[in-house]
């Protein structure tokens, strides 16, 4: 799982000083929704992230690959992850805006094999970047509306604001699902949030099922080596360079070269055999969940169509 490689220390943070490698601390809600332009309280968590963010954007300005046609408007940055703010094919402008990231970045933990959340009440925030990767706002949410590990590795989020507010406030437009599969060799961008920093590579092709740990996912994206993810960019969109659309959420990959184990997935075929491909990194395809939202951005998973996991 590509979790967030640096934390920065309190007492650093309250400092000035740079950042140091650390554990990833396990994330707190903090902060408040400014969509209507009131400034969010500051709390120490929100000191610490804000520098965590600092030290990022000047790392990744030295050394980030950056798309021409892609850029960060609409993605966010959480505690321990990236993602984005993501609308339906058919999502209206007062819809309220959803936030997509993976179900291994919930602040509860990983979900557990065969787990479905749904409908959980949630205060968590996340960072809106702007086209340059600038936080423009705190946005807060009331609800996790889904997320699991099984099958697949997403966790979808409702916000206290809708998709008009934000742009009235901010000029950013969400990104939008594809409702089709990719295609392999299409060309992709992987935007993280976290560092804000872009890979772009292609589709290599595609993993009947991917094991990591005791997480089984199916259909999962393959990268070509040159999205060479870190961890911090789980949860990132994954967008179709031709069409802006978003086609999958960066979740994993190889780190060691071991064998099925956690930061180790390995692909495993229709016939049981297992290939191991060190360095190379994956994401979940997120066309089905087009099918599982109706009017008002509701959660139907009885809808026709949807495939994802129930509970």
């Amino acid at each position: 799982m590509r979790k967030p490689l640096v934390v920065a220390l309190c007492a650093l943070a309250l400092a000035g000083a740079g950042a140091t490698p650390a554990v990833a601390a396990a994330p707190s809600p903090t902060g408040a929704d400014t969509t209507t332009g009131t400034a969010p309280a500051t709390s120490l968590t929100d000191v610490v992230n804000d520098t965590v963010g600092a030290v990022a954007d000047t790392l990744s300005g030295l050394t980030a690959p950056k798309s021409a046609a892609v850029n960060f408007a609409g993605t966010v940055s959480l505690s321990n992850c990236s993602g984005s703010v993501v609308r339906m094919p058919d999502s209206a402008a007062s819809d309220p805006a959803l936030v997509l990231t993976n179900g291994h970045c919930l602040e509860s933990g990983f979900p557990a094999p065969g787990q479905v959340l749904t409908d959980r009440a949630s205060s968590r925030t996340f960072g809106l970047l702007n086209a340059s990767g600038a936080k423009v706002a705190t946005l807060r949410a009331d609800r996790l509306v889904y997320a699991t590990m099984t099958d697949t590795d997403a966790a979808i989020y409702r916000l206290n604001t809708t998709y008009a507010r934000i742009k009235s406030a901010y000029g950013i437009d969400p990104l939008t699902l594809s409702g089709s599969r990719p295609a392999a060799g299409t060309a992709i961008s992987v935007v993280s949030g976290y560092w804000k920093r872009i890979y772009s590579c292609s589709v290599d092709g595609f993993a009947y099922r991917l094991k990591e740990g005791d997480w089984t996912w199916k259909d999962s994206v393959r990268y070509t080596s040159a999205c060479d993810t870190i961890g911090g960019t789980s949860g990132s969109p994954v967008v179709d360079d031709a069409t802006g659309k978003v086609v999958a959420v960066n979740n994993t990959g190889n780190e060691d070269g071991a064998r099925c184990t956690v930061n180790n997935p390995c692909e495993v075929d229709r016939n049981g055999g297992v290939t191991v491909r060190q360095g190379i990194n994956y994401a979940q395809q997120t066309y089905p969940f087009t099918a599982c939202f109706t009017t008002g951005n509701r959660l139907d998973l009885s809808a026709g169509g949807c495939t994802v996991p129930k509970p």
